[in-house]
């Protein structure tokens, strides 16, 4: 869970989104909480895991887990 933060940054930014439209997307009004999980300063609650998991299509399990990497699942690709 330690690499959360650097996770959802990979994410947010393969998605080309900067952190105000990614505190848009997730239904939150300010970006700075975002910001504070993607630094590390905060852990993210279990409601905010799932929306992130959600809106990226990641399974949690690559969000939550150190030594899983973040790849992008394409639905398409059978």
């Amino acid at each position: 869970m330690k690499r959360f933060g650097e996770k959802l940054r990979v994410l947010r930014k393969q998605h080309e989104m900067t952190l105000k439209e990614l505190a848009v997307a997730l239904g939150y009004t300010a970006h700075s909480h975002i910001s504070q999980i993607e630094s590390g300063k905060k852990t993210p609650t279990v409601a905010f895991v799932l929306k992130v998991a959600d809106l990226f299509d990641v399974s949690t399990d690559q969000l939550l887990k150190d030594d899983l990497e973040v790849v992008q699942e394409h639905s398409d690709s059978q």
